[in-house]
């Protein structure tokens, strides 16, 4: 191992656990309100009066402004809006309680962790330059976002649907590994302020658990009746 790999370990091993921690207490906030928001019957309120449209739209609005002014923003913003894109997303995550058994969500959630976990560790341990993936994966994401409208509103078709679900989570195990990798070089950035930027590799990070989960789900999830 060189020198310098050796004095960057320590830097690097903080990023991770923080960035790791910060995304933990994003799953656990979001998860919490999602339950919440099924079991007090407010999901109910909100799929009657047709919010979840408008839910949606304000979660697009936060995830662009953490990503366009993440390097302008003060550090106390960025982790408030982390926080709450994490809890609007819990709101509208509160829709597989009603779709899916509560069984099935828990033990895919935690196949889904350990997948996570394996492509982690790809990602971490790899001295590859996986900057190229980045066009590719950016690429597949935005082909798949628009076949998955087309079917939605056109083809309705099942059987397309599922082939979908699984290019796209094959694509999120690939973003989940470039990610990883990235993390190991965004702390290297001098224009990047240190005291933000688990914050910002927690957002990433946590985007794509919850996709990873969500396809798993969708793919093998058992659905009430």
């Amino acid at each position: 191992m060189e020198e310098n790999e050796v004095q960057n370990m320590p830097t690097e091993n903080k990023l991770f656990g923080k960035t790791f921690f910060w995304m933990f207490l994003g799953l656990l906030g979001s998860a919490l309100i999602a339950w919440y928001t099924y079991s007090s019957g407010l999901f109910y309120t909100i799929a009657l009066e047709g919010s979840f449209t408008g839910l949606l739209i304000i979660e697009v609005i936060a995830v662009l402004l953490f990503s366009l002014l993440f390097r302008k923003l003060p550090p106390v913003i960025v982790g408030i809006l982390y926080f709450v894109y994490a809890a609007l997303n819990g709101v509208t995550l509160s829709v597989i309680f009603a779709v899916f058994e509560l069984n099935s969500i828990i033990t895919l959630f935690i196949a889904s962790a350990l997948i996570f976990g394996i492509l982690s560790l790809i990602g971490y341990k790899t001295n590859k330059d996986l900057s190229k993936w980045r066009t590719y994966l950016t690429v597949f994401l935005i082909i798949g976002l628009i076949l998955s409208l087309v079917n939605l509103f056109i083809f309705k078709s099942s059987m397309f649907d599922l082939i979908l679900d699984w290019v796209i989570l094959a694509v999120f195990f690939g973003v989940t590994i470039y990610d990883i990798n990235k993390i190991k070089a965004l702390q290297l950035e001098p224009d990047i302020n240190q005291e933000k930027i688990y914050i910002y590799c927690a957002m990433q990070l946590y985007l794509d658990f919850i996709n990873i989960f969500l396809r798993i789900l969708s793919i093998f999830g058992k659905r009430r009746n």
